[in-house]
């Protein structure tokens, strides 16, 4: 695989952003508002709708890097807040959810590890964040798309849904790294493999643009890395619910 470290980015690129205390589902503030064409999707999570319509627990496992946590309050970060927000959705269904951090390992890397999670966890889903430390490295982006391709393939074949999800949009790192070729082969992937893709970077650069968050600022430390991961968590929420053609309405 043909790459190119580099080296000083890794403490410069996202430390984390996180969420805030619980809050009700329907009270998002306004500040969450994504455009509905970025939390809808063609391809569907039949697993988790079945899971949700015979009253199955919905175990959803997230796979993914330092930008999944938050080291001092893990209730912030965007997966326990998916977790809160989908049971306040889902009253009747038992959603539980588990993290493997994958730090500092390419796509490729990661891949040849998820069939062995899927094994111990026995998700009904699993939420795959991936495409930073490729970037970061510089992969091949046709290295990154064979790895991406691989590590579905495996995942479905293991009985398991799959939700991509993109890098984090960072202002203060577009001069440093070059994004658009693995945003592009996501999106590339997921319609080959009929998986939905959750657009992480235009959901935060649409906040940023907006002027819900100013991500270029390194001034607002905790409490701005709880916001956003809180605003994710429940655009994560909508968007699962969205691709398992569920009405949340009737689980009421």
């Amino acid at each position: 695989m043909k790459s190119n470290p580099v080296s000083l980015l890794g403490p410069i690129l996202l430390a984390g952003f996180l969420a805030v205390a619980p809050v009700r589902a329907q009270d998002a503030p306004a500040h969450c508002e994504v455009p509905a064409y970025l939390l809808t999707t063609e391809n569907t999570l039949p697993q988790v709708e079945n899971a949700i319509k015979s009253g199955r627990p919905l175990d959803i496992l997230v796979v993914g890097s330092r930008s999944s946590t938050i080291s001092t309050s893990e209730a912030s970060a965007y997966p326990a807040r998916l977790q809160a927000v989908l049971k306040q959705m889902l009253p009747k269904v038992a959603v539980n959810i588990s993290v493997e951090l994958q730090v500092k390992k390419t796509a490729e890397e990661v891949a040849g590890d998820l069939v062995k999670l899927v094994e111990v966890k026995k998700p009904t889903l699993v939420v795959w964040q991936t495409g930073t430390y490729d970037a970061m490295r510089s992969i091949d982006p046709e290295d990154f798309r064979a790895a991406v391709g691989e590590g579905v393939v495996a995942l479905k074949e293991a009985g398991a849904d799959v939700v991509l999800m993109n890098l984090q949009y960072s202002p203060r790192t577009e001069a440093m790294i070059s994004a658009s070729p693995y945003l592009d082969t996501m999106r590339v992937a997921a319609q080959q493999y009929d998986v939905p893709l959750f657009d992480r970077f235009a959901i935060m650069r649409h906040w940023n643009d907006q002027g819900d968050f100013d991500l270029f600022s390194a001034s607002h430390g905790l409490d701005l890395a709880k916001r956003v991961h809180d605003c994710i968590g429940r655009a994560l929420a909508k968007f699962v619910i969205e691709a398992a053609r569920i009405d949340p309405v009737q689980q009421n």
